[in-house]
């Protein structure tokens, strides 16, 4: 068998990816969709083609021999995107990585360099494969040479042999010149004679069979039109077949056996991907342990202490800890071990050590020691659940990263380390495993030795991370508010939420009830039974039984998807019986089913975790369950409410609420002068807008004008479009542009703050909030317009809604002091966006009114008033 050869269009394959893929770019701000996809394609050609040599041709430079033949030689082409330009070296350091060799001449075009090699290497008999986008390179095909050009996406590719391309494109590979000399290519400038497709030309060359013979025998061709325009243009079309025409003896200085391609190291190029932020290919090179080669050497062994006995000479006064846990529900995860590293030594306990050590406690609990952590609030209520108070926490590699890269999807300590530079330490999937297969390695050195790197690197990269905070003028931000906020967050987190279990049950018998109801009605409707969560089965019936309007379709049938039903809604009385019938399901399964299995068997309540680190404007979310989330426009989902009961006998749960907290920031932010005042008057805000927009006084506005002028106001804030806008009021995106339009002559103040931050953005390439917490937007300046108008409207929105969650952290802040200054019992429990839940005695219900409106509403200083709605009962439901 045939060695096989390998040659890549490297300028071509790039400009594919680049345009192929959504712009991504890793936390160094580095664009690398171009790249990705080259990798993707690579990695491909590795695994099924096994070539034996490999190269990759990079044009040298905008000029070439072509140029002294014709001056506008891709002279039509628009400049190279700087985000694909700069892509350029890193692409190549990828392919050092890969150790795959690659090459570009002055002068010459990678279609001349692949030319050349390509007709050497046919000519010594090896088989040939020559991967690009450009259509040029099929002049090559031969027996020998085969080339794959890409279709839809990158590594989708056709083949051509010389028989595919007869089939395909019914020329012979010697007639493409000739092809391309007639029909011209715009993409390279080249003029061809105008008006002669595809189509023509190749009919031209199945009767002429060459182009010199289409002119020698002009007299032949049929049409007069046709003949003259060959003619004309007779210059063009030789000029156009000589720029065409691949250099297949190009003065390149790379010989054949050069090429020899004998694989990749794969440390090196895994070292690379984590560099990049690839993680999802680094199982493609992993696979059968092979990056295990030189791990040795990659991770060093180091000294690691297993305590015996705790003892106080252990610390220093600054301690880097890392309390293990392999599940991210670190409630109802084992802590496998506690890493302890300083200036001096690195120490390894279990959890039982650190709990029976009185010398542990004394260290843990004194808030004069210092510790430096990943995740404090994680940490914080790993100890307190084993009784242990742990305090003196003054670093968290976790916030720190959040807020220089807040888009940045990876913030475990591996993947921080190595975007830092630090590769000594192991991703925990490496170590652990992953998914079900997750768990602590048999060996303890190794389990003991990975930690003991995690708390290294907490150690190696504080002062780094603290400087890069200053830098950003972010030190404020970190110490201020999201440091505070991650210990109270890790106290409730601990309290966790008590449930009425029994209520719970009760609810779930309830919509079984309600369920089975309105099934037999949609039956009834139907005329017959089915699997109601069959779309197979749903899908006759209403669009051939019924006949009601097909909206879509799918491969499989017709598509019943909650937006298709949507639109059907007013067609037939079945449809809106079928919405109620899922969402009283997806309440049953989601929420009360959901929600019985998080209940914590020791305490008997719901411990959530709220995400700090994870929204790009700052908001805090909630998983495991989320309770941000409990659907409210369902009565039945409203009810699910009434099984969140206080702790105690006697106690209540007491929430309070922003009111229209995002609109008061933006009239603080626009300092619109009608905002202002109407938000210092008191006025409601819709009225106020509906008012303006509709050309009404407030006694004429109708409440489906409010409606409308809502829509709007919260729309504006949102960065909402003309098609977002007709989408959520059913009306024409014309009518919708207007309603904007007016919107923003109605506030002018608005629409200058909005030019002005994107025109900032597009100058710095961020945005900020009242608290500088910054939001990075790389496609700002994209020549994408989708892209560019998703970050603009993101530069609008997110100083808005980011403001507003950094007020609520800081009200947090504030409340928790407040109550234990006041001494109080009370105590916070949740989070909901603009609204914090409570659990008190009754007897402090009076005072909390008081405290906390005034805590929440002066706890940042506007140009407008902050207005705070509280309410309290029995449950959650009879607080709202």
């Amino acid at each position: 068998m045939a060695e096989k050869v390998v040659l890549i269009d490297g300028n071509s394959i790039a400009y594919r990816a680049f345009f192929a893929l959504p712009l991504l770019n890793n936390d160094k701000g580095v664009y690398t969709n171009a790249v990705y996809g080259f990798t993707t394609m690579l990695l491909k050609i590795l695994e099924e083609d096994k070539p034996d040599h490999l190269l990759v041709a990079f044009d040298a430079g905008k000029t070439t021999f072509r140029h002294k033949t014709y001056a506008e030689y891709k002279g039509g082409r628009q400049k190279t995107p700087s985000e694909l330009s700069e892509q350029f070296p890193v692409l190549k350091e990828l392919l050092d990585a890969f150790d795959v060799k690659y090459y570009q001449l002055e002068q010459y075009e990678a279609d001349d360099i692949i030319g050349t090699l390509a007709t050497q290497a046919g000519e010594k008999g090896l088989d040939v494969k020559v991967i690009s986008g450009d259509k040029d390179l099929l002049q090559l095909v031969n027996d020998q040479i085969k080339v794959s050009l890409t279709k839809k996406g990158i590594t989708n590719v056709d083949t051509y042999d010389p028989d595919f391309l007869k089939e395909k494109m019914g020329v012979r590979p010697d007639q493409i010149i000739d092809l391309k000399a007639l029909m011209g290519d715009s993409s390279d400038n080249i003029p061809g004679v105008p008006g002669v497709g595809e189509k023509t030309a190749v009919k031209l060359l199945s009767q002429f069979d060459r182009l010199e013979n289409v002119y020698e025998n002009l007299d032949e061709v049929s049409g007069k039109k046709l003949k003259e325009k060959l003619e004309t243009h007779k210059e063009d079309a030789f000029m156009s077949k000589q720029l065409v025409t691949i250099e297949r003896e190009a003065p390149i200085e790379i010989k054949l056996e050069e090429l020899a391609y004998a694989g990749y190291q794969t440390p090196q190029v895994s070292k690379f991907f984590k560099e990049l932020g690839f993680q999802s290919l680094l199982s493609r090179i992993q696979e059968g342990g092979v990056a295990d080669e030189q791990s040795e050497e990659e991770f060093p062994e180091i000294e690691v202490e297993l305590v015996e006995n705790v003892t106080t000479d252990m610390f220093t006064g600054k301690e880097a800890v890392v309390v293990e846990m392999l599940h991210d529900n670190y409630h109802h995860s084992p802590v496998e071990g506690i890493s302890i590293i300083n200036d001096e030594k690195k120490y390894v306990l279990s959890i039982d050590q650190a709990k029976e050590s009185k010398a542990f406690h004394e260290w843990a609990e004194d808030a004069g020691q210092e510790k430096w952590v990943f995740d404090a609030k994680r940490t914080l209520v790993s100890l307190k659940k084993h009784g242990i108070n742990i305090k003196g926490i003054t670093f968290d590699l976790l916030l720190a990263s959040y807020l220089i890269n807040p888009s940045e999807n990876h913030h475990d300590i591996p993947s921080i380390s190595h975007r830092m530079g630090h590769t000594a330490v192991k991703y925990d999937e490496e170590v652990y495993g992953k998914g079900a297969k997750m768990k602590r390695p048999d060996d303890d050195k190794i389990f003991y030795e990975h930690i003991s790197r995690k708390a290294s690197m907490i150690h190696e990269l504080k002062n780094n991370v603290e400087d890069q905070l200053k830098q950003n003028e972010q030190d404020e931000l970190y110490n201020e508010l999201e440091m505070p906020l991650a210990l109270i967050l890790g106290e409730m987190e601990h309290e966790g939420v008590q449930v009425d279990v029994d209520r719970l049950k009760q609810m779930g018998e309830e919509l079984e009830g309600r369920l089975n109801v309105v099934e037999q009605e949609i039956f009834d409707l139907a005329g017959e039974s089915f699997n109601m969560n069959s779309p197979k089965q749903l899908g006759p019936i209403l669009f051939e039984k019924l006949e009601l309007p097909v909206i879509k379709k799918t491969k499989t049938g017709y598509s019943t998807s909650a937006d298709v039903l949507e639109q059907l809604e007013n067609e037939h009385e079945i449809i809106p019986k079928i919405l109620l019938y899922r969402q009283l399901g997806k309440l049953k399964s989601t929420y009360i089913e959901g929600l019985l299995k998080v209940v914590h068997e020791d305490t008997g309540k719901i411990h959530t975790r709220f995400n700090q680190a994870l929204t790009q404007t700052g908001r805090l979310s909630s998983t495991d369950p989320n309770l941000q989330n409990i659907p409210i426009r369902l009565e039945e989902g409203r009810k699910i409410r009434q099984a969140f009961i206080p702790s105690k006998e006697n106690w209540v749960i007491f929430a309070s609420d922003y009111s229209q907290i995002e609109l008061r920031v933006l009239a603080h932010i626009a300092n619109d002068e009608k905002l202002v005042t109407a938000f210092k008057e008191g006025q409601d805000i819709h009225t106020q807008t509906a008012s303006e927009v509709f050309g009404v006084t407030k006694e004429e506005v109708t409440s489906e004008m409010r409606r409308q002028a809502k829509a709007v106001n919260f729309g504006i804030v949102y960065g909402i479009s003309d098609y977002g806008l007709s989408q959520s009021l059913g009306i024409t995106r014309k009518e919708a542009k207007a309603f904007i339009e007016k919107y923003f002559e109605s506030y002018p103040g608005v629409k200058e703050y909005m030019d002005e931050t994107v025109q900032e953005a597009k100058r710095t390439g961020y945005v900020t909030t009242f608290m500088n917490r910054r939001r990075y937007l790389p496609d700002i300046n994209s020549r994408n317009f989708n892209k560019r108008g998703f970050a603009e409207r993101t530069a609008m929105n997110t100083p808005i809604q980011g403001s507003a969650a950094d007020i609520i952290k800081k009200a947090m802040i504030d409340l928790d002091h407040r109550l234990k200054e006041e001494n109080l019992q009370a105590t916070m429990l949740l989070q909901v966006h603009d609204e914090l839940i409570l659990e008190a005695p009754e007897e402090e219900v009076e005072k909390l009114k008081d405290i906390v409106a005034s805590v929440m509403e002066e706890t940042v200083s506007l140009n407008v008033p902050l207005k705070v709605d509280y309410s309290y009962g029995p449950t959650w439901y009879d607080a709202k």
